[in-house]
Parts: C-alpha cells; structure tokens; sequence
C-alpha cells in the first residue's frame, strides 16, 4: 500500500509593501491663493488642523508602510520644516529633483532612495485624500503576476444626470451621480522590476504604462464601492471635503 501523498504546503501571503514614495512636488496653480505660500500637499484639510499629506501619511502608516520617501518640488522647505517638527508615524525621507525631470524621472529618482531596492513599494500623488485597504490592493497586484497596479476610481460628476427611456421621455434626475468610466485615482503598487523601467526623464504614463498595459503586466484595482477617495484640486474640493469629514468623522 502506497503512502498518503504528503500534503501541499501551506502558501506564504503575498508580500506587502512597507515602502512608499509621495509625490508632493506639485505647485497647486488651482488651489491659490492657499498654495502661494506652501506646496499643495501643505494645504489643511479644514476642521483638521493637519494639511494633506499628513492624513495620507497616516493612511500609509496604518496600512502597514514603514518608510516614505517623499519627492518635494514647489516650496520645498515649507514642506521639509512641517515633517521636521512634527511627530510621524513612520520614517520619512525627503528628495528634491536636481533639476525637472519629469513626472516618470522623478518618481525613479524617488524610488532610488526606498531602503530597500528589492522589495514592492507603493507610491501615491500628494493631493489624494482617500481611505482603502492597501493590502488588499496589494494582494490584487500579486494574484495578476502585474509590475504594477493602479487604483482605479469612480469620481461622481458635478453635475445631475437626466435618465430617459428608448423613446425618449425622461424619467428620472440623479443627482451627481458615479462617473460611468474608471480614472486612475493616483495610487499604485509597483513590484521591484518595475523602478528600472521608468525613464530617466519624462512621463512614465505616456511610456512605461502604455508599454506594460500591452504586455498585460499592468493592472487596475478598483477601489471598493463606499471606500473614500477624493483628489484635491480646487477649493470647492477642500470645502466639499471638509463637509464629509463633519459627517464622517472617522475618515
């Protein structure tokens, strides 16, 4: 009689990222006259007391990052003098671009500085206020084999929609309803590999991704339904925000 087969080893969890890149570089032209004096991710969420890029930092530090490196740009030492004072809930390390490199160049040049070069990272833009469950987005990304993963949001329209039916007679109005199209929501889980294949210089949206996207290496989360997601841009964004804080307080 032949012995049992032995049973199949129990499978490792996929790697989570505890490495980010911030991109916080951006000059904010649609957010003056708040951006005149501090780099966009500086801006305070009303009713917080704590600009963006604190609320992102703590978003990261409970999803299990350790290490951000944060790639500044527009006034840069607003931005290094409020980490410096301020008690962090990970490590932080803070780059400035020798000189324009492009939003591709300088997310490499960012990602030269993770601590550790062989490992996932995640990165994110510097205006996104958004609450997710990075891990899982994380494990999305493994389970595909992707170089990288983009989140992927459904924004609501500022306007209402008018519904109709074949022939023509309306039958409802919806107010700001979700968009009908995913948009890339500005954060990303990227395997190791993919750091070497951004370019020096440029824009990696018009290079690399098109090229992964071919090769179906690149994937695209999307955010669970009722996960909070918003890109700061204008004002009426920082009040619409500061509206849904009031109302949801534990965003």
């Amino acid at each position: 009689m032949s012995a049992p087969a032995p049973a199949p080893a129990p499978q490792s969890p996929p790697e989570r990222p505890t490495q980010a890149v911030v991109l916080a570089g951006g000059q904010g032209t649609r957010l003056r006259p708040y951006t005149d004096d501090r780099p966009k991710p500086m801006v305070e969420i009303p009713g917080t007391g704590t600009p963006i890029i604190g609320h992102q930092l703590a978003w990261l530090a409970a999803e299990g990052v350790t290490d951000a490196v944060i790639s500044c740009g527009h006034l840069a030492g607003v931005l290094q003098e409020w980490l410096d004072s301020t008690e962090l809930p990970l490590r932080t390390l803070t780059v400035v671009e020798p000189e324009p490199l492009g939003r591709g160049g300088g997310l490499k040049f960012a990602a030269t500085r993770l601590p550790d070069p062989g490992a996932p990272w995640y990165a994110t833009n510097g205006d996104i206020w958004t609450r997710f469950p990075l891990g899982e987005m994380a494990a999305f990304h493994t389970e595909r084999d992707a170089l990288a993963t983009l989140a992927l949001a459904r924004p609501r329209i500022p306007w209402g929609a008018v519904e109709t039916d074949a022939f023509g007679h309306v039958t409802d109005f919806v107010e700001a309803p979700p968009s009908p199209f995913h948009i890339n929501a500005g954060v990303y889980v990227f395997a190791a590999a993919f750091t070497a294949l951004l370019p020096e210089r440029g824009d990696h949206e018009r290079t690399t991704f098109p090229r992964l996207a071919r090769e179906r290496r690149l994937a695209g989360y999307p955010i669970p339904q009722g996960a909070y997601w918003r890109a700061i841009d204008t004002a009426k964004d920082l009040t619409e925000a500061a509206a849904e804080l009031s109302t949801h307080p534990g965003r």
